[in-house]
């Protein structure tokens, strides 16, 4: 290991190579924002004179982006679908984004935080989104349960499934 002198005359190890590398990794959220949200309800008005025992179906889905180097856009997609009597109640899509600032990191932990902790950050915008726009629509509010993106992303890893677009 090599010594540096620490200006007192004496010298001290030389760690410089591994605090420049971890001060290089950055992980920053420069902006959160609602890319889309959208509610049909076609099942309205007839709906609210019966009794209300929906099943609701909710698909999830994750992307992201490069936008340039070390910047990456990363969109949360909830789409939740109830139905009564197979006819459709409502439709609620919401595509919760941010931008995050990625820099300094290998590929595997790069594409960990860009396909499961930015996803995890961003779902509880989300969850809020759908439950507002179906409280807003007359409907009880649809609170979605909490969602462990590290599993998924360890799924789709597994089974080689890509959900990057850069």
């Amino acid at each position: 290991m090599a010594e540096t002198p620490n200006g007192n005359g004496a010298t001290q190890p030389d760690n410089a190579g591994a605090a420049s590398e971890a001060d290089q990794q950055q992980f920053a959220i420069q902006k959160i924002y609602l890319k889309d949200g959208s509610l049909e309800t076609p099942g309205t008005p007839e709906v609210f004179r019966q009794s209300w025992k929906p099943e609701a179906k909710v698909e999830l889905n994750t992307r992201h982006q490069a936008i340039d180097e070390n910047l990456h856009e990363v969109v949360v997609t909830v789409t939740v679908t109830a139905q009564m009597e197979e006819k459709t109640v409502y439709l609620c899509e919401v595509h919760q984004a941010g931008v995050f600032t990625v820099t300094g990191f290998e590929d595997t932990v790069r594409d960990q935080l860009l396909g499961a902790y930015c996803p995890s950050v961003l779902f509880p915008y989300a969850r809020e989104a759908v439950t507002d726009l179906t409280a807003k629509a007359g409907f009880p509010p649809m609170t979605l349960s909490p969602v462990n993106f590290d599993a998924l992303y360890a799924r789709r890893r597994s089974s080689g499934e890509e959900r990057s677009d850069g």
